[in-house]
């Protein structure tokens, strides 16, 4: 099973007194990395003394807003000079908190943004507290990323962009949500996540449900926010792991995928932990998906083809395609799993011939089968492929995206206009000769759901999928 991290943890509290039980008490819990954050001085340096005794362990430094009137120009460099330490990750917990406001909000605002330049110069990323005080934080964050805010890539990919830090224990709106995301920010779940609002759903929850798994860290900000069923109780990072249950219920993913995915967030924003070898089969829930290959015909404005090629902390990043018989020897008894998917970052049916065999196999020993595809494989393949894939693929999901011709070929990168005739003639046709036949949508800004669901069922007359692109 993949390990956790706490990304924001207080082990430098007072109420800890047994530290290394403590971290022990993590690691049975698969817990293999704990952040420790500052909130002053002292505790910035007891987070770097910890980080050094324990190899697991790393550390953030900073001035919590409830501190920002202590602040000071030495201070400031003191939270500098630590900041070179090699076990330092982040400048945090800084940020903005009106709910007590111990300091007043325009020199908690001062402050905040003194760090961020702390962080600019030192290139690390920032771990922010905010507390009723969104405006006002995404007006700083904002102004600070219009004006030039980048961190060193981590990675070789052209068009990577590494993320600017966290929103810690976050707990506001879903608009709030993704304006940080947009902006480059990950966002800390804690045990919040399990508290329930007069027996309904809370607002955390709704956030947790709708987004993408990618946006997410967890934590636990212990001693505090002890999640359910050990709320009012001392937090501590062993309780990371109840967390990551609760987000993986939400998401409607297993355990294992929450576990993974913000495991793969950790490493990117941070460096804390290993970025995963690239993999020809991956699991999600209880399907394994194929990588047969990264070439497509499309060049589509959400996909990640040309980045990182990552999915829920899945490596696509493949430097050679794979053989049928690599693929055949990665499945392994096919009835292991609900179904067998065709779907990487490129698309399958340029590689029908591997399609085929593999899904041969899958059959012949009880599997079940699915194409993800963008259903233009008669044009790649000049010819009509459904027959050749009767009995062999027992589902078909097709990207439709859009209702517009015009716009689907802009969403796409198709190079013209046949593809989206070609893809609707092989939608129609696919219900010759497969079971289960859908269009799914990924839902980009200015795309009429409803409307999209009406057209594929009323005129296509197949399934309809929607997948969030946040």
């Amino acid at each position: 099973m993949s390990y956790l991290v706490d990304t924001h943890s207080h082990l430098n509290h007072e109420k800890f007194e047994n530290v290394p039980a403590i971290i022990e008490r993590a690691r049975a819990a698969g817990v293999e990395y704990i952040i420790v954050p500052g909130w002053d001085i002292p505790s910035s340096e007891k987070a770097i003394e910890l980080a050094e005794r324990s190899a697991n362990v790393f550390a953030a430094v900073g001035f919590h807003p409830h501190d920002a009137s202590k602040v000071d120009e030495q201070s400031l460099k003191r939270i500098a000079d630590l900041s070179s330490h090699e076990k330092v990750v982040a400048i945090g917990e800084i940020g903005l908190d009106y709910h007590y406001n111990f300091s007043p909000p325009d020199v908690q605002r001062k402050i905040f943004e003194a760090q961020i330049e702390i962080a600019k110069s030192v290139k690390l990323p920032v771990s922010i507290h905010s507390r009723e005080s969104d405006l006002d934080l995404m007006g700083v964050l904002e102004k600070e990323s219009s004006a030039g805010w980048f961190l060193p890539k981590r990675f070789d990919y052209q068009t990577n962009l590494q993320p600017l830090g966290v929103l810690h224990s976050f707990n506001s709106s879903c608009e709030t949500a993704r304006r940080a995301i947009e902006l480059g920010f990950y966002l800390g779940i804690s045990g919040m996540v399990t508290f329930n609002k007069k027996d309904a759903e809370s607002d955390l929850q709704r956030v947790v449900g709708r987004l993408q798994p990618e946006h997410f860290l967890i934590e636990t900000d212990a001693p505090y926010l002890a999640p359910v069923p050990h709320r009012g109780k001392t937090n501590e990072p062993a309780y990371v792991a109840i967390v990551a249950r609760k987000m993986a219920e939400l998401q409607h993913l297993n355990e294992e995928d929450i576990r993974r995915t913000t495991s793969y967030n950790t490493y990117k924003l941070f460096g804390v932990g290993e970025k995963p070898e690239p993999k020809i089969a991956y699991q999600i829930k209880d399907s394994l998906y194929l990588n047969l290959t990264l070439r497509c015909d499309s060049d589509c404005i959400f996909c990640d083809r040309k980045g990182e090629a990552m999915v829920k902390g899945h490596n696509l990043h493949i430097e050679k395609e794979p053989s049928a018989e690599e693929l055949m020897e990665e499945i392994g008894n096919p009835k292991r799993y609900k179904e067998i998917v065709f779907c990487g970052y490129g698309e399958p049916t340029i590689r029908l011939d591997v399609v085929k065999q593999v899904a041969r196999f899958v059959k012949d020993n009880g599997g079940t089968t699915r194409l993800d595809t963008d259903g233009h494989g008669n044009v790649i393949n000049h010819r009509n492929i459904l027959p050749e894939l009767r009995e062999l693929i027992d589902a078909i999901s097709v990207s439709l995206n859009s209702t517009d011709p015009a716009k689907y070929q802009k969403l796409m990168g198709t190079e013209n206009g046949k593809q989206w005739d070609a893809m609707i003639d092989f939608t129609k046709e696919a219900k010759n000769y497969v079971p289960d036949v859908y269009m799914t949508m990924v839902g980009i800004d200015g795309i009429d759901v409803e409307e999209t669901k009406r057209f594929v069922e009323g005129k296509i007359g197949a399934k309809f999928r929607y997948r969030p692109l946040f």
